[in-house]
């Protein structure tokens, strides 16, 4: 495929299967290929109940199935309600954790969890999905950016693909002297707030705009969800958009690779350059508490580390009032963790946690009480 041959140089064919669950639930595979987890301690309540992100919902369908035949008779019910709605029904009990893009604020979100759970709750970061910079350039077969001139894309600033400072970054490459068609998400998206996120910590100010669910660089068209932005940069030369590596992929279009912020060579996007980038991302987080200082994924300098990424957590109690909904939390969290459930994540197009990252998560998945 054009996709695999635009990064065939830094690994990319021995990614092919790299495929991203849709943050709106745009592909609802099932999860076949999954298989029973060993090393999980069993037990406590047999349904539990989560909502939330819908961005990790096809990773928690081959959790669940991996679950189910691990643990015979307990299952979980996972509503892909989005990030918000999974933190309030949380908080509010009707839910035993929350999939959330996003962690527990500070002061009422936190204050509210203590209530809730009678101990502190913990943001788990269980899930990544790499995010593709996706573009249609007749003629051009590769081309590299960093998130300075991303960002003057995005926002308007850089409007012709023979721009300067594009130019600059593909040295030896012809650029064709058309305008830039941008594409974004119409609908609100934790795609659009992460990638935005990573355009301000990326760019030196150069994108000097609010990172919220909408897009708001001012500039180009919008299509509702990820299948929508993917077909209108398939169907749109000159065009550029963001969207998840899968939807990429299956329309064919060609993936930027990035310079990071360590300068140096422009990064393809694979499961490897992903995990490089996890591996090596800072915690805010106190203990067991793994909240991502995410300006350190976004701002990596980490050599061959793809640094647009999106990562869902699992909220939990680190004490739960009733033993039995901490047995079963426990028991479906190391489920996930396990082998089996992670090397079924590729197939949706997600990134199995590196050991080093694992480790950290797995510590404090056995520790929740």
């Amino acid at each position: 495929m054009r996709f695999q041959r635009r990064a065939a140089a830094i690994g990319l064919i021995a990614a092919s299967a790299l495929l991203l669950g849709a943050c709106g639930s745009d592909d609802n595979a099932g999860g076949g290929g999954v298989s029973a987890a060993p090393g999980v301690t069993c037990g406590g309540k047999p349904d539990l109940r989560s909502s939330g992100s819908s961005a990790q919902n096809n990773a928690m369908t081959r959790f669940v199935t991996t679950y189910q035949q691990t643990c015979q008779g307990q299952t979980l019910n996972y509503t892909p309600s989005g990030s918000g709605a999974g933190r309030n029904e949380f908080l509010g009990g009707q839910t035993d954790f929350a999939g959330s893009d996003s962690a527990l604020k500070q002061g009422d979100e936190t204050n509210r969890a203590q209530q809730r759970c009678a101990s502190p709750a913990w943001n788990l970061p269980l899930v990544f999905g790499p995010v593709a910079i996706a573009y249609n350039l007749p003629g051009v077969t590769d081309l590299a950016l960093d998130g300075t001139t991303a960002a003057r894309i995005f926002n308007g600033q850089i409007t012709t693909w023979n721009d300067p400072a594009i130019a600059a970054l593909n040295p030896g490459k012809t650029l064709p002297a058309a305008p830039i068609v941008v594409n974004f998400r119409s609908d609100e998206s934790g795609t659009t707030e992460n990638f935005q996120k990573y355009l301000v910590a990326a760019s030196n100010n150069a994108y000097a705009k609010p990172a919220s669910q909408t897009f708001n660089g001012g500039v180009g068209a919008g299509a509702r969800g990820s299948q929508g932005v993917a077909d209108a940069t398939r169907n749109t030369p000159n065009s550029i958009s963001y969207v998840e590596a899968s939807f990429a992929q299956r329309a064919n279009l060609g993936i930027a690779q990035v310079i990071n912020s360590g300068g140096g060579q422009p990064v393809a996007l694979t499961t490897q350059s992903v995990a490089a980038a996890i591996n090596n991302v800072q915690i805010s987080g106190q203990g067991n508490d793994l909240t991502l200082n995410l300006d350190s994924l976004y701002k990596t300098s980490a050599p061959g580390a793809y640094p647009i990424a999106l990562a869902t957590y699992e909220i939990v109690c680190s004490n739960y009032a009733d033993d039995q909904t901490a047995t079963a939390v426990r028991a479906f969290l190391q489920t996930a963790l396990s082998p089996n459930a992670q090397q079924a994540l590729p197939d949706a197009g997600y990134v199995p946690l590196p050991d080093q990252f694992k480790q950290r998560v797995t510590t404090a998945v056995n520790a929740i009480q």
